[in-house]
Formats: structure tokens, sequence, C-alpha cells
């Protein structure tokens, strides 16, 4: 390699290390940033069809669009309110009841007498593991808040920021720039719409299956099954265990059933609905996902798992776009781009 070939993939390499030392030092402002694009995205998603089928100026859309939003969460608050806080309360006191029986169980088997000292600690607890969740501090809100405003402000005036993220850029690369923002923004649009569709048809699967079963509360449970389907391939597995434990409460036709109903749901979400979806949306592979699952709990946190999989989504565009189209020269599909057309060739 000559002088300058050594000179700059030495570069890239500092480039990259300052990146990485960048990422992990404002771990915090990255996930409020990655919020509020998402929010940002959720606005102007509702407000699309106000403006092309309303023919609504984008301002009044916009308006229309966070009302309509936050119409949702009050009316949601109020008509299920009550009802919903009673139902996650009676799942949480049920699941702990059944921890203890399982935990009882095990403790008297020598197979779990052998096994429990190893994986559990003392202090094993479902409400332990609820109230840490549920305690919000005063960072947790005012990181919320700022997130909720800054996702505003981004989307009502997106050129503006934009503009300015592309004047970081020296003026040759501005047009590569802005086209990368373009396809991570459509990018993560697609998969934001269909990461809501499969919420909600999850949600209502798991209510309706548990319902069935007789389980209690089986609006809380398929109100955490749809929540929880945010993160994915994690997620299901996170639902499944308070509804088995809440099973564990009444017998164990219960528990066979209620395994058998997430296990006939979530292959039916692997196998039919999320292909479904991703052929309209946007297909990530799933290993792409878990290893952003893994990546972005250990840079950020247990936390940041919330937004791993958007952040994988705009990792792997970029690599994409950036390394394998645009450095090593190789044909490749952006996800979210639109397909070109390929006109037949003309035979003279």
């Amino acid at each position: 390699m000559s002088t300058a070939e050594i000179l700059q993939r030495a570069g890239a390499v500092a480039i990259l290390i300052l990146v990485l030392a960048l990422i992990w030092l404002l771990s915090d402002v990255i996930l409020i940033v990655v919020g509020a694009v998402l929010i940002a995205i959720l606005l102007r998603l509702v407000a699309e069809p106000l403006t092309r089928v309303c023919k609504f100026p984008e301002w009044l859309a916009l308006t229309f669009s966070g009302l309509i939003l936050v119409g949702i969460v009050a009316g949601a608050g109020y008509l299920f309110g009550s009802r919903i806080s009673a139902e996650l309360q009676d799942v949480f006191q049920r699941a702990q009841a059944g921890q203890k029986s399982v935990l009882g169980t095990l403790k008297n088997s020598e197979i779990g007498k052998l096994i429990l000292p190893h994986v559990f600690g003392s202090d094993l607890s479902i409400t332990n593991v609820v109230t840490g969740l549920l305690n919000i501090s005063a960072k947790l809100i005012e990181a919320v808040v700022i997130t909720l405003v800054t996702g505003l402000y981004i989307a009502v005036q997106p050129a503006l920021y934009g503009e300015g993220l592309l004047k970081l850029f020296p003026p040759r690369l501005r047009d590569d720039a802005r086209e990368t923002i373009d396809d991570v923004a459509n990018a993560l649009r697609l998969w934001l719409l269909g990461q809501l569709i499969q919420m909600l048809i999850i949600g209502l699967l798991s209510a309706c299956a548990t319902w069935l079963i007789g389980l209690p509360s089986p609006l809380a449970l398929g109100l955490i099954a749809g929540v929880t389907e945010f993160v994915p391939y994690l997620g299901p597995i996170i639902a499944a265990v308070p509804a088995v434990l809440v099973a564990v409460t009444k017998n164990f036709d219960a528990v066979l059933w209620t395994i058998v109903a997430y296990i006939i749901i979530h292959q039916t979400e692997g196998n039919l609905i999320v292909p479904l979806i991703q052929r309209r949306m946007i297909y990530i592979p799933p290993a792409v996902i878990l290893l952003g699952i893994v990546t972005v709990s250990f840079l950020f946190g247990t936390f940041a798992v919330i937004f791993a999989a958007p952040i994988a989504v705009v990792i792997f565009v970029l690599i994409k776009k950036l390394y394998i189209r645009d450095w090593l020269g190789e044909p490749t599909d952006i996800p979210g781009e639109p397909k070109k057309l390929e006109l037949p060739a003309s035979h003279s």
C-alpha cells in the first residue's frame, strides 16, 4: 500500500474509535435523539393521510395529528384506565403468587435444590422487578419531557434540522449525506408503521386467547403482550412470563393452554404476520436485530433495549448505503428504498 492509502485507512480507524468513544460518552443524548426522531416520525405518519386525502396544510395536519394521539391516549386512559390499573395489579399479585408456587415446588425437589442456588439469588421477586421497572426518577421524567418536546420540534420543521445536520458535512459530500438521511428516515418510518401494526395484532390476539382460556385480567395481559412487542424476539418471551405465572394460580390445564396459546400466537406472528408486514414495509434480518439488542444493551444499559430495534435499523441502513454500496461499490438494496423499474432494452 502507498503512504496515502495507509494514512487514509489509519484516519478511518481513528474516526471509528472517536465515534465509538462519543457514543459511549453521549449514550443518554443518543437515546433521547432516537426517541425524539421516532416521535417526530409518528406525528408525521398520522398527519400524512390528512395532507394527502383531506388536503390539509402541513401545520394543520400536524396539529390534528398531535391532538389525535393525545386523544387516543387520554381516551384509553379514561375508558380503561381504572380497569387496566386494577388488572395490572391483579396480574402482578397473581404472578408473584405463581412464582412462589413454582419456586416452592422446585425447592422440594432434588433437581430444584441443586439448580436454584446457582441460578437465582435470594432476592428474586416479581414484586422487586416490577418495583424497579416502575421506579420513575426525576431524571427519567426529565428525559421523557425533553424527548417529547424535541420530537415535536423535529416534526414541525424537519427540513430545518435536516439542513442543519447537512452543514456538518463538507459541500462535496452533502448530496450523498442528504440521500443517506432520507434513506434512514424512510426505513425508520416503514419500520415504525410495521411495528405498530404488529403490536396491535399481537395485543388483540393475546387478550382474546387469555380470555378464552379463562385467565383473570385478559385486557392487562393483552396490553403487556402488545407493549412488549416493541422489542422484537425478546418481547414475546417477556410477555409470556406473567401470563404463565397467572395461569399457575388457576390449575395445570390453564398453564398448559396458556403456553400452547402463546406458542401458537408467536408462531403465527413469525410465519404469517411478520412476513406479510415486512413484505410491504421493511425487512431486517433477524440476526441483525438480535445482535443489535445485545450491542445496545451492552453500550447503553438494559433500559436502552427499548430502542435497540430502531438503532439496529439505522446502523443496517448506514452499513448497506455507505459501506457496501458507496465504499465497496457493490450493488445492494437499501431497506425502504423504492424499487427502481428496469426497462427492457430496445432492439433496433
